[in-house]
């Protein structure tokens, strides 16, 4: 699947404002690490792919972590002297730091500010701060509405809880022709940031919604789960089925206007390296492909050396190299529906390139076997695009050794896999090819 006819344009807008019309419905939604703005999310994707909602109990021991307490909200200001709300949780989610614990008292501007955080660069942002692991509270507010805040009394509520519930996360698995899996993984944990949350999750969606529909060889894992202690948690409860994974992607940070930026896995050379930057190689379109290293999303623990696991980073502008990231700035403008678009193209062209990568057998290896008379010779010499299809014959005959996959022979022939995965098609037809036995358990 391309975007480059007129089609294929019209069918990439749609399905961009599809993803963000999704991404529209779950923007006002407060999430967090756990809580009910977790379970939320993960109805409203349950309408769209019958995903299973897993509950792990607060408390429980996940390697070197502990799932922590649960966190919900149900309201948080900050009221001066007239009762009006000069930091409202109900006007935006962001405006309260995550994980906050209860508070309700009077306390004057000195007492409250070193629980204020703002942004004194971009004074019209709301930044997004968070306390997981140790118990604090706090408020983020623009920094032009911190200096019109005067010396004078004001009430404080957080209307809070941190009690003993459960880690929440979901996950869709489809079945294929082989138990050897695709890992999709994003993360639900943030409030109301569209880039940095939603864009994987929304992309994550179509993806799954699209391959559901299809044959496949391989099985597929989509998760959908709280930044760090999600992917930990799942590790630590699903240790016997992880060797399964032969590759996989993290998705975030989809949708931003900037250039797709691929982070390979922890391996370097793994399949899922390698396809990926084929693809992108070959769109076209400007990218960025960067080695791993052990800062970023859950790539970082699914690499982690006790797992080391095939799985890279699927993003656009790089976390942190932005400065929308973390902010109110992070809205449903900022996301765009084309590079929603192009992100779910460009992962969907790696899976098929994943699916397609088979090794065969030259069943004529002895020189060049007679084309013309099979029907695969051109009628006419000089025609461009027969040269090419030849040449790709010539290379997927010469490649198929028993021991080069398709992908390998892609690479070495600097053409697109499409092209060399066609040729083995019309070769396998006419009895010049024979697929080798496909690794994988059934």
């Amino acid at each position: 699947m391309t975007l480059a006819g007129p089609t294929e344009a019209r069918r990439g807008e749609e399905l961009g404002k599809e993803m963000h019309n999704f991404m529209v419905e779950l923007y006002p939604i407060c999430r967090s690490i756990t809580g009910e703005g977790v379970r939320e999310t993960i109805r409203a994707i349950r309408k769209r792919i019958p995903l299973e909602m897993h509950e792990v109990p607060s408390g429980t021991k996940v390697f070197d972590w502990t799932v922590p307490l649960e966190w919900n909200v149900i309201d948080a200001y900050v009221m001066n002297r007239e009762k009006e709300r000069v930091i409202d949780f109900k006007a935006h989610n962001l405006h309260l730091m995550s994980y906050s614990a209860p508070v309700r008292k009077k306390m004057f501007l000195a007492e409250l500010s070193p629980h204020l955080f703002t942004l004194p660069d971009h004074p019209e942002w709301i930044p997004y701060r968070t306390s997981y692991y140790k118990e604090n509270w706090g408020f983020c507010l623009r920094h032009a509405d911190l200096e019109r805040l005067i010396d004078d009394e004001y009430e404080v509520v957080i209307d809070s809880s941190l009690r003993p519930g459960s880690l929440t996360y979901g996950e869709f698995y489809l079945p294929g022709e082989i138990s050897d899996e695709i890992l999709v993984s994003c993360h639900v944990c943030h409030p109301s940031l569209c880039n940095d949350n939603l864009s994987g999750i929304t992309v994550a969606v179509k993806l799954a919604e699209t391959v559901a529909t299809r044959p496949r060889r391989y099985s597929y894992r989509f998760l959908f789960i709280p930044g760090t202690i999600g992917s930990i948690t799942w590790l630590a409860q699903n240790e016997q089925i992880v060797s399964r994974i032969k590759h996989g992607l993290v998705l975030t940070g989809v949708g931003d206007a900037g250039n797709i930026t691929y982070k390979k896995s922890r391996r370097g050379n793994a399949e899922i390296d390698r396809a990926m930057a084929h693809v992108l190689r070959h769109s076209g379109e400007s990218h960025t492909v960067i080695d791993f290293f052990p800062y970023g999303y859950d790539e970082r623990q699914y690499c982690s050396p006790g797992f080391d696991l095939p799985v890279g980073c699927f993003m656009r502008a790089p976390h942190g190299q932005y400065p929308e990231y973390h902010s109110s700035a992070d809205d449903l403008d900022f996301v765009k529906t084309d590079s929603l678009a192009q992100s779910y193209t460009r992962c969907l062209r790696v899976f098929e390139v994943l699916e397609g990568n088979r090794t065969y057998m030259n069943q004529n290896p002895k020189c060049e076997p007679q084309l013309g008379r099979r029907g695969l010779y051109r009628a006419v010499a000089g025609q461009q695009e027969k040269q090419w299809t030849e040449l790709a014959l010539f290379w997927v005959l010469n490649g198929s050794d028993g021991h080069h996959t398709l992908l390998d022979i892609a690479e070495r022939a600097d053409l697109p896999f499409g092209k060399i995965q066609s040729a083995a098609e019309v070769l396998l037809e006419v009895g010049l090819l024979k697929e080798c036995r496909i690794s994988g358990s059934t």
